[in-house]
């Protein structure tokens, strides 16, 4: 819904760069083929913009990180994208179904926050609305959205690892193997990583 305040908050110095797309699904086969109402749900903010006044040849969807996982910007060519087009003043907005789909650790929020701010980029997350994060009251809010998700990503893990430790009790068979979080192939086996939540 465009109101006042949006209208005000966007300005012709947004309007004249880029609003960038980011949609990101941890895993494709797990949530995304199964869960594609999510990932509809994160393409159609495109309408958000163009409600919001960018053309539709200035809205760039970036979902190359469909099926990683957001607990690190490494290995998520999407967002390297995004932060290098941020860092180089060629984005006005950035879009996001919610803080989870950006970053699951808080000093990758924090960082990427950062920038935004410095460069004037403004941030619309569909569960929250849109912010400015170089105003304090927005940047305060936007800063909570880190934290909480990251500890968020550990109550995930902890069900599951909670879920893995009853069926094993129970006598399941050993055919399910390690959250793919918690896992690193090295030498062609498999092996399992500590958990960990950044703060």
């Amino acid at each position: 819904m465009i109101t006042e305040a949006t209208s005000q908050t966007v300005t012709a110095r947004h309007l004249a760069r880029n609003a960038y797309l980011y949609v990101r699904q941890a895993t494709t086969l797990r949530q995304g083929g199964e869960n594609t109402e999510s990932t509809q749900r994160q393409y159609a903010l495109r309408q958000q913009a163009l409600a919001l006044g960018w053309p539709a040849e200035h809205i760039i969807v970036l979902d190359q990180d469909l099926g990683q996982s957001g607990a690190s910007a490494a290995d998520r060519a999407g967002f390297q994208i995004l932060v290098t087009e941020i860092g180089l003043g060629r984005a006005g907005i950035v879009l996001a179904r919610e803080a989870s789909r950006v970053a699951r650790n808080s000093s990758d929020w924090h960082r990427w926050l950062e920038l935004c701010s410095l460069t004037d980029t403004l941030i619309l997350l569909e569960d929250a609305g849109l912010y400015d994060p170089a105003q304090v009251h927005d940047r305060l809010l936007l800063g909570l959205q880190g934290p909480m998700s990251a500890a968020e990503l550990h109550g995930l893990r902890a069900r599951r690892r909670g879920a893995i430790v009853t069926k094993a009790r129970g006598g399941a068979p050993r055919g399910f193997g390690p959250d793919p979080a918690m896992a690193a192939t090295v030498g062609g086996s498999t092996r399992l990583t500590p958990i960990s939540c950044s703060s």
